[in-house]
């Protein structure tokens, strides 16, 4: 070259002025790095903790940098400073954050490396050095790439991003021309490296042509299709383009400008789908080699449904318009789809408006049509070019953006979601929109000032009661004339109904009334006209035809008598004529589906009036069996209700009433406000209304109880429970095999047709034949990779390891060894060949019958048999000398021939074996230790072994002797001279060696002989392995998993691919050793899992050694807690089944006997093929969206997720990148979707993908998920939380879970597949296993009954499998509107199912969960849940559903979802009503006057109501199912002793709690609003909660509602004492008092160390503290009281004015006390006068007056005047005393009188305090709120003190504190766990 630009001595071409400037700047910059002398030490600079605004251009510099320093330290300066100057020319001001400290840090580096670096150079110049470096990298890799060797594929990555470095820094010195071109060029295409371009799966440059994954046909075949470019235009699309594009993907680039890294991302998505869907549907092995139409087809039909179903619905025509010619077709089809996955790739948060999607798609697929055909613009008559050009990032910023801020615009409205809903537009309001055909008005190009872009602002229950009144003694009386009438009159009612319904219709859609179509309203307010009319009409008819009809007489003996009409029962049959329709309709869903998809004119205005048009829930009818199926159930569970409902609630009542209406009450206990209402109307209603509550609530218990019976009756049907114990294992064992082979290894193409019917697993599975055993084979290799990886999780020990290996059927070494036999575990064979030698010693009789005997036993057969052949195999080797060889094989065929012959007692005498079985063991003993000094040993056994048998055993063992004898003497006369002693037989002399010992080292031969000495030696105790309860929960699960029905496993090949995802956000990923030691309560995370897993922490240490490694502590305790980590082994455990599967699919017999981990290591190119498979099926991604700035600012969480990438290299890692781009000197954010993986030690950016803003818009959950989805992969996506685990023998089962995909569930294949859910936290404490039997019947049974027969089933949880294309082109797995979608998952399923699609439930197959174990802990998921299920019953989607469903499936969806949590509050609102109303009944005096009048006792009704209620008050909701779901998976005993023990540890009480936890948060999110997520925390949960912190969760949600109810109850109780027995005041309160109990005082009785007296002490100190603790901004609730209380009335302050009435309405109740109990006091004298009642508020005032006095005094005098202020309050006190004293006296006031007056005035004061929070903006600047704040603390000081004292009363007894440390930890005293070092605190040093 001639000239070479020299880092040290830079020359410039001078440019200009401005250029001078920067000349200069960039010289002086280099001249900072000249410096003094260094010493010689490289220590690597920071290359990961850089400033977001640099890190990503200047990073890969820094790292190789520090990977070459060693051996090039000068390169490494070099790479340095250029990383400096490409910050310096990025932020020449460092106005970014930490730019300034960054250039400073490196700057003080390159001085200090300056002097001694060039001293090491090794050539003349930096250039020169550079060139050398680079130079030698490139013939490395060239060598490399040429010969691919796979080994050093790693090394070849390496080198290829070193060289691709100094490359780029080479290029850039050698090309500048001025300084700014270092920044151009870096920022240019040319930048891009030939060497090394970072990829996912596909490395689709030149250098990964060679990689085992591109060399798949398949991948080809997709390859080639995606790269074929002909006939495209390219002249007019992009002038920047030069020469021919490389793809279809770079031609859609270049046409619509998306971005490079979503090009890149689809491009390898797309060749993905391609080669997975053709090798599916290529059954020709010739044709792989190219792309078939089929498999297009498949995906256009999968994309594009919903879009042609979109523009169906709007009338318009599709845009996708494909050639005739089928080469040109095929790549069309592609470019259409590439179209939609870049559209959809780039969306960002668009993508949760499937429908705006579809409206984007559909104007750029016409644009792409009219550039493939040629078109000419009408316009300009140029050819057609696409409106927003493609143009640098044109998508994005043109498109993308602008509705992107309209959603972020409303999202702001929403003020983080307590805004109400109709003030703001979420993400289905927006996309609703493109519901209408007005979105064409948007147009294209958009028109930004469209107003889209503005942001500104019963009856059946009437006809029981008929039927009750009339007496009616048979069903069949209701068709008498006069009865038939009375019910016919529920119609009026029906009418009224359907009034009311028309104008909350109205009022509920009155706020939206601008956006709803004109039609709407014209239907909404015709539909009240009608109800009007009906209204006015069915009630006159009535009136003026009773008892006027005309009768005809029937045949005689028909039961029915006569027929009647009048003209009302006309108008009722006209009235019902819409119904008849309806029902037809019902029965036949085609029609009825066929009508609501139909665009039909005349099918549209049909369903005009029914149902509102809508784009979803059409067509949503099940097949006519599935309609069959739950209308029969609901059918049984509705006349059961109705039954029950008529026999013991209503017809019971009956007559009380009459009784009731016709006394006439003159004397009343009170003022009575309305003593002229007739009839006791009062009374009636605080009788009937408990009745009318509970009658709607009861219909949820009545489907408990079937859902309980159909359930279990569905589980014994499909197998499940089928091995529960150890012993149904061992008895079925020999089954699996068989059953494996037909459920899990793939059909050979002969048995196509057999596996496809179904059979009985037992007769098919018994019968095995010798064909089998290379299935017997492939289950021996997978059982062991089982049982391996039960090893490495520390379940089992090493012997436990070799007791349940199973060997293989025969070995490579000895082909010929047990050929046909199968060797069967040793815990199977467990004294069985012990038993079997005691039988034989034992037996008298034939050879047959002792052969049959044994053979019974096929464990037992196969024990001896296995145990002889080993004997033989080892004897052949151990034995070498000719005349020892000849003396066995004598004795061998000796016992062989007499076995023949049968005659083998008669030759054999049996009654020592067991002293021959001891000297085998003897001998086996000495072969295993196989140590030289044991030869003699090993000799003299065989002599006692070679006696016993010849001379004890053998009859004739003479003959062997003389034989032997004879041989010797020959010997002695040829050898006489040779020694004077001969040796004898098996003893070893100079000559010879008869006994080969030890023996040869061979793996397999070791194996063999200690498979032999376990044989010989296991007792009974191995039947009892494994020991460990999860290791046997999961082999017991996985065996019965094989009897139970699912699809055949196809080939991993063939297997649809699939992704899984997890989301994370800042939850533990791995412990540190720093918080393992780290005491929580004075107990360490370490301790603790010692303590609570005590068998898998022995394991592990034997496993490492006795002496683990910090590195596996963590991972030891991590993956024992709920850690990310965990969740990431299990889900890795897919990549590995399916790595080993691919293995079966491909072995030949050789590879199996070999085995998968052998072949693997012997055969590179099989691992690398194996890889290549898994990489191609499965996808894992982690969506961590903050990783980015964890990892720039040094946390350890991004180490530890760079440490699992780096573990499992598969993993990817999605997360948002929030960085400063300085523009015009000023920064401004931008957002990017990046993912990772791990390459060496670092993480590789793969893929950036620029958002036109923050991500997080809505609920943080489903925008984490929906930013990483566009980076998964596969027609299946599996959503994990990362609370979740799993295991490989369940990803086993994954290829046959998948091809659910392809079966038809009725009319519609799958689109959600449902899995059950293992809890894995109900371990130790009694609250965990409470909640995870809880948990177990929900994800089992009720969710088998939810998806058949109802086919309900939505999506509750994250086991769940997606069909991946179905939801992305519908608005992703889950929602994400700020509040409204806070339970995001089931809204997934909601809207799976309104758009046809299909949700089931697979029990087969399961997955770990956690859960919280903790009181606290559940309490705040069960309110995240509540809170989820108000927002659902508020939700569109909800409503929809129940407008959509025919009325049974209503139903079962109303009953499943929301129907639980409102049947849950009615009932204790049902409470309510019942206490209030017989408050109003004793205090009025009613209630006297009927039990003394009309001698009317206890009231049936009453009791049977309140009995339905404690059904669901004490979890028996759950406890029916969750008792038949235990009895099917562990036996009915067993769940009948569980469900006791649960009582016993006050299971009723926890769940009584819970009920009040789910009430609380159900009705106030309904009435005020104000859901949000809780986090709850998933650390160690056993230690002490303070008493301020239960009273901080619990007061307003179970406290205050306990005290009420207990205040009740005390009042109901002292004045019903002198006319009611007391055991009828027990038998209709006891399930309250229960209640009000357990709300009060549960969480001091599940709290761990509650009753400890050192912890009362510190929880007394701690509560006053925070009383008395000064509230303000910025102190927490947990610090003070008035902070806590402010946070609690927060859902008040953002309520509009009807909450606020609602709550002001709801406190009036308060205030009955009151009333009723003043006119109680002896001071009345009886007196009934209202002013009594005024002196009551006098009193009040007067008490209120007292409080404010004392507060004000201690505000004037408590600081600086102490004695003053306490002569005040002695003067108050004396006062108050003198004027109690002085009104006993006068006026006769009681001591009962001053009890009475504390229950009138404490509920008074509360009531005042509840309506002051109400009007709090009303008040809050006047002096009554400062009253209000001193009442309501005051209020909260009594409540807790009057909890405390009792619990510190127990706390002095200490019995109290040990029974409830055994009731709280009953489960682990029976694992005889160490509970109490935990709670008393002991530390455990590792």
């Amino acid at each position: 070259m001639a000239e070479i630009i020299v880092v040290d001595d830079p020359i410039y071409e001078q440019t200009s002025e401005p250029n001078n400037r920067e000349n200069t700047a960039v010289r002086i910059t280099r001249s900072i790095t000249f410096g003094d002398d260094h010493e010689n030490v490289y220590e690597p600079f920071d290359s990961e903790r850089l400033p977001p605004t640099l890190a990503s251009e200047i990073q890969s510099f820094l790292r190789v940098a520090n990977l070459i320093e060693c051996d090039e330290p000068r390169i490494a300066y070099l790479c340095r400073f250029h990383a400096f100057e490409v910050a310096h020319n990025m932020d020449r001001n460092s106005a970014g954050r930490g730019v300034r400290q960054f250039k400073t840090s490196l700057l003080q580096r390159l001085e200090q490396d300056e002097e001694t670096t060039i001293r090491r150079r090794k050539e003349k110049s930096d250039t020169r050095e550079l060139r050398r470096v680079y130079n030698a990298y490139n013939d490395y890799i060239s060598r490399l790439v040429g010969a691919f060797d796979l080994e050093n594929n790693e090394k070849l990555v390496n080198a290829s991003r070193i060289a691709s470095v100094l490359d780029e820094v080479l290029k850039t010195v050698t090309t500048a021309t001025g300084p700014q071109a270092l920044y151009q060029y870096f920022n240019s295409a040319h930048a891009k490296s030939k060497f090394y371009v970072p990829f996912n799966i596909l490395p689709l440059d030149h250098g990964g042509v060679q990689q085992a994954i591109m060399q798949l046909p398949e991948i080809k075949a997709a390859v080639a299709a995606v790269r074929n470019v002909n006939a495209l235009p390219s002249a007019q699309v992009s002038q920047e383009k030069k020469g021919d594009f490389i793809d279809l993907f770079e031609f859609l680039q270049c046409c619509f400008g998306f971005q490079e890294g979503n090009v890149a991302n689809q491009r390898e998505h797309m060749i993905l789908l391609l080669a997975n869907s053709h090798i599916r549907k290529t059954y020709d092995k010739a044709s792989l080699s190219k792309l078939g139409d089929r498999a297009l087809d498949e995906l256009m039909k999968k994309f594009f449904k919903n879009y042609t179903n979109w523009c169906k619905y709007l009338g318009r025509k599709s845009n996708i318009r494909l050639p005739y010619v089928k080469k040109e077709a095929q790549q069309h089809k592609i470019l259409y789809i590439g179209l939609y996955l870049l559209i959809w790739g780039e969306a960002a948060n668009l993508r949760f408006m499937p429908e705006c999607l579809c409206y984007i798609f559909h104007h750029m697929a016409h644009e792409l049509h009219g550039m493939l055909a040629g078109a000419v613009s009408l316009t300009t008559w140029e050819k057609a070019l696409p409106a927003y050009g493609g143009g640098f990032e044109s998508f994005l910023n043109n498109v993308v953006t602008p509705i992107y801020r309209v959603i972020s615009e409303e999202a702001q409205k929403s003020k983080n979601g307590t805004a109400d809903h109709s003030t703001w537009r979420n993400y289905d309001d927006l996309n609703e929109y493109f519901w209408s055909p007005d979105c064409f008005q948007i147009g294209w190009p958009m028109r930004l000032d469209h107003d889209f872009f503005c942001t500104q602002s019963s009856n059946i229950h009437k006809a029981l009661i008929i039927m009750a009144c009339h007496d009616l003694g048979s069903p069949l009386q209701l068709f008498d004339t006069e009865v038939f009438e009375d019910v016919m009159s529920i119609f009026i009612t029906s009418a009224f109904l359907h009034l009311i319904q028309a104008i909350l219709d109205i009022a509920f859609t009155w706020k939206t009334r601008q956006t709803i179509e004109y039609s709407e309203k014209v239907k909404q307010v015709l539909k009240v006209v009608v109800a009007v009319i009906w209204a006015i009409i069915l009630p006159i008819y009535f009136a003026s035809s009773r008892r006027k009809y005309t009768c005809y007489s029937t045949q005689k003996g028909s039961w029915l008598r006569e027929w009647c009409f009048s003209s009302y029962l006309v108008m009722v049959t006209i009235y019902l004529m819409s119904n008849a329709i309806e029902m037809v309709l019902f029965f036949v869903p085609v029609v009825r589906k066929y009508i609501e998809v139909s665009n039909c004119r005349i099918f549209t205005y049909l369903s005009w009036w029914t149902q509102p048009r809508l784009y979803v829930g059409r067509g949503m009818q099940e097949t006519q069996l599935s309609t069959l199926k739950y209308t029969l159930f609901w059918v049984l569970v509705l006349l059961s209700k109705f039954l029950f409902s008529y026999s013991f609630e209503i017809k019971p009542l009956i007559t009380p009433t009459r009784l009731i209406m016709k006394i006439g009450v003159q004397r009343y206990d009170w003022l009575e406000l309305f003593p002229k209402v007739k009839s006791n109307a009062g009374t009636i209603v605080a009788i009937w209304a408990p009745i009318i509550v509970v009658y709607f609530m009861d219909t949820q218990i009545w489907y408990s109880v079937f859902c309980t019976i159909f359930g279990g009756v569905y589980g014994i049907l499909h197998h499940l429970g089928e091995i529960r114990t150890l012993g149904m294992l061992r008895s079925r064992f020999h089954t699996l095999p068989s059953a494996f082979n037909v459920r899990l290894i793939p059909p050979s193409l002969k048995n196509d047709r057999k596996g496809k019917k179904r059979s009985f697993f037992p007769q098919r599975f018994d019968k095995r034949s010798k064909s089998e055993n290379r299935s017997v084979a492939k289950f021996a290799l997978v059982w062991n990779q089982i049982i391996t990886t039960f090893r490495l999780e520390d379940l089992i020990s090493n012997r436990e390891l070799d007791l349940m290996t199973m060997p293989m059927p025969m070995s490579a070494e000895s082909p010929e060894l047990l050929s046909g036999m199968v060797r069967w575990p040793i815990f199977l064979l467990a004294n069985k060949f012990s038993t079997a030698l005691s039988i034989a010693r034992d037996f008298a009789g034939k050879d047959e019958i002792l052969f049959r005997k044994i053979k019974k036993d096929k464990y037992m057969y196969c024990a001896v048999k296995e145990c002889y052949e080993s004997l033989k195999y080892i004897f052949e080797i151990l034995v070498v000398g000719d005349l020892e060889k000849r003396v066995m094989s004598r004795i061998v065929n000796e016992i062989e021939e007499r076995i023949e012959r049968s005659s083998l007692l008669e030759e054999f005498k049996m009654s020592d074996l067991l002293a021959l079985q001891a000297k085998c063991i003897e001998l086996v003993e000495l072969l295993v230790e196989g140590k030289e000094n044991h030869r003699d040993k090993v000799v003299k056994v065989l002599q006692d072994i070679f006696e016993l048998v010849t001379s004890d055993i053998m009859t004739n063992g003479y003959r062997i002797l003389e034989s032997l004898n004879s041989n010797q003497a020959i010997e002695e006369d040829i050898r006489f001279f040779s020694r004077r002693i001969d040796p004898q037989l098996f003893e070893s002399s100079a000559m010879k060696n008869p006994v080969h010992f030890p023996l040869p080292d061979s793996g397999h031969l070791n194996e063999q002989i200690k498979r032999l000495l376990l044989l010989l030696t296991v007792k009974d105790k191995a039947m009892d392995i494994p020991a460990n309860l999860e290791a046997r929960r999961r082999i017991s699960f996985f065996a019965t998993s094989l009897f139970m029905n699912m699809p055949r496993a196809p080939k991993v090949r063939n297997m649809l691919s699939f992704s899984v995802m997890t989301p994370h956000f800042k939850e533990d990923i791995n412990f540190s050793m720093e918080e393992l030691q780290l005491s929580k309560e004075h107990v360490s995370i370490i301790f603790y899992m010692q303590k609570i897993y005590p068998d898998e922490w022995k394991n592990f240490l034997e496993r490492m050694g006795c002496d683990g490694k910090e590195e596996e502590i963590r991972n030891w305790a991590s993956f024992r807690g709920q850690t990310l980590s965990r969740t990431v082994r299990g889900m890795m455990y897919y990549r590995e089944a399916l790595k080993l599967q691919a293995f079966l699919d491909m072995a030949e017999d050789e590879d199996l006997l070999e085995g998968y981990s052998n072949s693997c290591e012997r055969n590179r190119a099989l691992s690398v093929q194996l890889d290549a498979l898994a990489d191609m099926k499965f996808t894992y991604v982690i969506a961590f969206q903050s990783f980015g700035s964890q990892k720039s600012s040094g946390e350890p969480h991004a180490q530890d997720i760079l440490d699992l990438m780096k573990r499992y290299s598969s993993v990817r890692v999605a997360y948002v990148e929030e960085r400063e781009v300085i523009v015009e000197d000023k920064p401004q954010k931008v957002y990017s979707s990046v993912l990772v993986k791990a390459v060496g030690d670092f993480d590789q950016e793969i893929y950036r993908i620029k958002l036109p803003g923050p991500p997080n818009i809505g609920e943080g959950k489903p925008e984490n998920q929906n930013h990483a989805i566009i980076f998964t992969r596969g027609e299946a996506l599996q959503t994990i939380d990362m609370n979740q685990d799993n295991y490989l023998e369940e990803a086993f089962k994954m290829r046959n879970l998948l091809e659910e995909f392809l079966r038809r569930q009725g009319r519609r294949p799958p689109t959600i597949l449902g899995l059950r859910e293992h809890i894995f936290t109900g371990s130790v404490s009694s609250l965990a296993w409470f909640m995870s039997y809880q948990e177990t019947s929900f994800v089992t049974i009720g969710q088998r009954l939810l998806a058949n027969p109802l086919r309900v089933r939505f999506h509750y949880g994250h086991p769940d499998v997606f069909d991946r294309l179905f939801h992305i082109t519908r608005g992703g797995i889950s929602k994400a509107s700020k509040t409204v979608n806070l339970s995001e998952d089931v809204f997934a399923g909601f809207n799976s199912t309104l758009r046809r699609g299909c949700v089931t439930y697979h029990e087969y197959m399961q997955v770990g969960k956690g859960r919280d174990v903790g009181l606290n802990q559940i309490s705040k998921f069960e309110a995240k849940v509540a809170n989820g299920n108000s927002e659902q019953t508020l939700s569109r989607d909800i409503h929809r559903l129940g407008r959509r469903f025919d009325f049974f499936r209503m139903l079962s969806c109303y009953f499943t979802t929301i129907g639980f949590y409102l049947s849950s509050l009615i009932s204790v609102i049902g409470v309510h009503v019942f206490l209030y109303g017989q408050l109003y009944l004793v205090l009025s005096g009613l209630q006297k006057a009927f039990l003394l009048e009309a001698r009317i006792q206890n009231i049936q009704s009453l009791e049977t109501a309140l009995a339905s209620q404690s059904f669901i008050q004490l979890g028996l909701l759950t406890g029916l199912p969750m008792v038949m779901e235990i009895g099917l998976e562990k036996g009915f005993l067993t769940a009948l002793k569980d469900f006791v023990l649960m009582q016993l540890q006050l299971a009723s009480v926890f769940f009584t709690f819970s009920l009040g936890t789910k009430i609380h948060y159900y009705g106030r999110t309904i009435l005020y609003g104000g859901a949000k997520y809780r986090p709850t925390g998933r650390k160690v949960v056993v230690f002490h909660a303070s008493f301020t912190e239960n009273y901080r969760l619990y007061s307003r949600s179970h406290f205050v509602k306990g005290f009420e109810l207990v205040l009740l109850l005390i009042v109901y109780d002292l004045f019903r004492r002198s006319y009611q027995s007391s055991m009828a005041y027990v038998l209709i309160t006891y399930s309250i008092w229960f209640m009000s109990i357990s709300w009060l005082f549960a969480p001091f009785l599940f709290n761990p160390s509650g009753f400890t007296w050192e912890k009362i002490v510190d929880d007394w100190k701690d509560w006053n503290k925070w009383i008395k603790q000064q509230g303000g901004i910025g102190i927490q609730q947990d610090k003070s009281w008035y902070s806590w209380w402010n946070d609690e009335q927060a859902h008040l302050c953002r309520c509009g004015l009807g909450a606020r009435l609602i709550e002001m309405l709801l406190s009036l109740r308060f205030f009955m006390y009151q009333y009723g109990l003043v006119y109680h006091l002896d001071i009345t004298q009886q007196s009934k006068n209202f002013l009594v009642y005024l002196l009551s508020w006098v009193v009040i005032l007067a008490v209120f007056l007292l409080v404010k006095a004392v507060n004000m005094g201690r505000q004037q005098f408590s600081a600086n005047h102490q004695l003053v202020f306490r002569l005040f309050k002695a003067f108050l006190f004396l006062s108050v005393l003198s004027i109690i004293i002085t009104l006993s006296l006068v006026c006769e006031l009681s001591v009962k009188d001053l009890i009475v007056c504390c229950l009138a005035f404490l509920p008074t004061g509360w009531g005042l305090i509840m309506i002051a929070q109400a009007v709090r903006p009303k008040i809050e600047n006047t002096g009554l709120w400062k009253y209000a704040k001193v009442l309501a603390k005051a209020y909260d000081y009594g409540m807790g003190v009057a909890l405390f004292t009792p619990i510190a009363i127990l706390a002095w007894l200490p019995i109290i504190s040990a029974f409830q440390t055994r009731f709280l930890f009953n489960e682990a005293y029976n694992r005889h766990l160490q509970i109490h070092p935990i709670l008393a605190g002991k530390k455990k040093n590792i």
